[in-house]
């Protein structure tokens, strides 16, 4: 009905995509597509919507996209190729399991500010998601940022630098969730930088995951997450 019609989102400039060279206009179709995912949702959000928050005929994304499901493959696979990259590069500097592991945090905050929306749409819309076969790709890349962070905290835990009666899996996925839950109010630009955040961040978890002074805590047996 005339005047029910959703407006695109006010984070989107509208005219963006239509400048500048193909590959620039491609890359702001992307950008104002993962805002409108993170703020109105996948399944919500139009290739129209798309088209109208980028100032461009719908029937345009299609010189660029095979559909909205390809450029939300590519808005996580990229989120997620870049966060994988970035945590081999921090195992592969950073013996100390410790110091490995507050960079590994450092680089998932610092991922906030890049990938905003695409942490965003990731948390909310997994299940759906998984029903595409492209989104095996963006599984397994995740399963590898996973394996990374379990093996820092597997380490530490074997060389005395955390507990060892707490799971590594199990407090990779706390870690994990606090962290990305942070996309929904952080802001880089803010007051905090993302190593300031880490250094807070680390004041409230480092306690809990430090060997205690008197020597190593007793392992309780708990079963590690799948």
């Amino acid at each position: 009905m005339p005047g029910n019609e959703r407006k695109p989102a006010s984070t989107a400039t509208p005219g963006r995509a239509r400048d500048g060279s193909p590959q620039n206009r491609r890359q702001a179709l992307i950008d104002i597509a993962a805002e409108l995912f993170a703020e109105h949702g996948f399944q919500s959000t139009t290739v129209r919507d798309i088209g109208r928050a980028a100032g461009v005929l719908s029937g345009s994304l299609y010189h660029h996209f095979q559909s909205k499901e390809t450029i939300l493959e590519e808005i996580l696979s990229t989120f997620l190729d870049e966060l994988l990259e970035s945590c081999r590069e921090i195992v592969a500097a950073n013996s100390d399991p410790a110091a490995a592991l507050r960079a590994l945090i450092e680089a998932a905050f610092v991922s906030i500010g890049r990938h905003k929306a695409a942490i965003t749409v990731l948390q909310n819309e997994r299940k759906h998601l998984a029903r595409f076969t492209w989104f095996d790709h963006v599984s397994k890349t995740e399963a590898g940022v996973r394996r990374i962070w379990v093996k820092v905290l597997e380490d530490g835990v074997a060389g005395g630098r955390f507990r060892t009666d707490l799971d590594p899996k199990i407090t990779y996925q706390f870690i994990r969730d606090s962290v990305w839950s942070a996309a929904r109010w952080y802001t880089p630009s803010g007051r905090l930088t993302p190593a300031q955040l880490t250094e807070q961040y680390l004041t409230l978890v480092m306690n809990g995951l430090s060997a205690p002074s008197g020597g190593r805590a007793r392992r309780t047996g708990t079963r590690a997450a799948s």
